[in-house]
């Protein structure tokens, strides 16, 4: 469909309450005019298209993310890190409560060397989103660890009408190169992409050095068994990060507002993957494996710890993923009630053969604060039916069990600090169920109504699971849950009028149970009360 301007405005606002504060904001959201009456499980969810993120001047790719409405991403630490997420009021992190999936394999990071659920997004090449659909809230079946907040499923093309070949030139030495195209090969279609960026970046006293490269090749094809995708991508990226400076360091003249105390921040992160979708009927399937490595070098108190060699550290990860899901799709009657059915499964192995945190000066390690190998495992099932009573009136009934095995073994041994982190290794299970409910009235064929409720959850650290000793101090301390809870509801009313207005409206609420978080720089864990949000979203088209 195409792109059409507002005929007039209406805002979009959110008000979020705290224990003692409330916090309005407001903000105007303009997309493609879907319409998903008589499809949506809730008012929270929608599509985003190429030819929207087309139009968005993007700073960063992360900044991809920020279509979904009401999402914030903000960047520190260099353009090469993953950026920090903020939606419905809170603060996730690196993606601790949101789900990304690419091409249906997923983004967010399990026990990573740098934050729970660390979502990188620079390995995408933004002209190569064909859609992302998001869905706020806890109410679908079919995504699981992460999805507190909500989720986003990204996915690519399979084809291009026409080949692109674009060079860009910024000020600050910023290059960038794209070359991409498809052609018809056999029976399917072949599509590559090439992405390569320069970036020196406006810093007085380092250069960014941003060293990126993306490849994407693609093919698509149909036979008598199905359709098929199988794609091969590779990231490699390097940079150097200017960091956050003391105020005092400016004023006394020390160094500049463009200036850097520790010039060694930076990193080194790669992401090779290969995956095969197969659809076919009502079968749809996706395997993956992927190959991701990450070197982050920051200093956050300077010489506070230490006068002498300063406060540096590197956080460090490398590992394996595999794993793949499969659902089906089917439709029955119970008398006169239509069911549209789906059931699927999903697992994933992390292999991470080395996830730590070093001492370092000028990037060289020179003392462990903690190193491990990590196996966690995890296997879902999943099954949602849609009961249409009546022509205008359905439910949405959905169930997820999800199981995980943890296996830690400490590395270090006697660290920097001389605590023995040997007791630290250990295994560590648990699963939980997760029901979602929707009720859901189409008043006419312009307005439907929702109302909505589900439990989500995010897993935690794997360290933290079978953590007795804490890294920092040699005190005895207690492992954390493995997986952390998640609640929500919420009722909604969408609006569709064709070419004039496209509009849903969410009173919503959601809470997050208390969460540990593995904190980098001291190394131990650290403890957050429950929290809780509530609000009103308004979103117009």
């Amino acid at each position: 469909m195409p792109l059409l301007r507002p005929r007039f405005l209406l805002p979009m606002f959110a008000a979020f309450t705290g224990v003692a504060h409330a916090h309005l904001e407001e903000t105007a959201v303009y997309g493609r005019q879907v319409n998903l009456v008589g499809e949506a499980v809730s008012a929270s969810e929608g599509l985003v298209s190429q030819q929207e993120l087309a139009l968005r001047p993007l700073l960063r790719v992360g900044e991809i993310i920020e279509s979904v409405p009401g999402m914030i991403a903000t960047q520190h630490s260099g353009t090469g890190k993953a950026n920090q997420y903020f939606l419905r009021g809170f603060n996730l992190d690196h993606g601790t409560d949101f789900a990304t999936r690419y091409d249906d394999m997923p983004v967010n990071m399990r026990s990573h060397g740098h934050g729970q659920g660390y979502t990188d997004l620079n390995f995408i090449i933004p002209e190569l989103v064909e859609q992302l659909a998001y869905r706020k809230g806890a109410y679908y079946a079919d995504v699981g660890d992460f999805s507190g907040a909500g989720a986003a499923f990204i996915s690519s093309a399979d084809r291009f009408e026409r080949g692109t070949l674009s060079a860009t030139v910024g000020e600050d030495d910023y290059y960038r190169l794209l070359a991409m195209d498809s052609m018809a090969l056999g029976a399917g279609d072949f599509l590559y992409a090439v992405e390569g960026t320069r970036y020196r970046g406006p810093w007085s006293d380092i250069s960014e050095d941003l060293d990126k490269l993306n490849l994407v090749l693609k093919q698509s094809w149909e036979n008598s068994a199905g359709r098929w995708q199988l794609t091969l991508m590779g990231y490699d990226n390097s940079w150097n990060s200017a960091d956050q400076i003391p105020q005092r360091a400016v004023d006394s003249g020390l160094i500049d507002e463009l200036g850097s105390i520790d010039t060694d921040a930076g990193g080194e992160s790669s992401r090779y993957s290969l995956s095969l979708g197969w659809a076919s009927g009502g079968w749809d399937a996706h395997a993956y494996a992927i190959r991701y490595r990450l070197k982050l070098w920051s200093n956050f108190t300077y010489f506070l710890d230490d006068p002498l060699n300063g406060d540096e550290f590197e956080q460090a990860d490398a590992r394996w993923i595999y794993g793949g899901q499969t659902q089906y799709r089917w439709h029955n009657h119970v008398g006169t009630v239509r069911l549209d059915n789906r059931a699927g499964f999903e697992t994933r192995y992390d292999d991470i053969s080395d996830v730590g945190l070093y001492h370092t000066v000028a990037r060289q390690r020179v003392g462990t604060v903690r190193r491990d190998a990590i196996d966690e495992i995890s296997a879902a099932l999943f099954a949602e039916s849609i009961q249409h009573w009546t022509d205008k009136f359905r439910t949405v009934i959905g169930l997820r069990y999800d199981h995980y095995d943890f296996e830690v073994d400490d590395r270090a041994g006697i660290n920097a600090s001389g605590v023995d982190l040997s007791d630290n290794s250990g295994s560590a299970d648990d699963g939980l169920v997760s029901p979602k409910f929707s009720a859901i009235y189409q008043l006419s064929e312009q307005w439907e109504g929702y109302l909505s409720a589900g439990r989500g959850f995010h897993s935690n650290d794997a360290r933290g699971t079978t953590a007795r000793i804490d890294p920092g101090s040699g005190d005895a301390i207690d492992p954390v849950d493995p997986l952390v809870r998640s609640r929500g509801e919420e009722i909604g009313l969408r609006w569709f009028l064709g070419d004039r207005i496209n509009a849903s409206l969410a009173l919503w609420r959601l809470e997050l149970d208390s969460e540990l978080l593995y904190i980098g720089d001291a190394g131990t864990t650290e403890a957050t009360r429950p929290s809780e949000r509530h609000g009103v979203e308004l979103t117009a088209y």
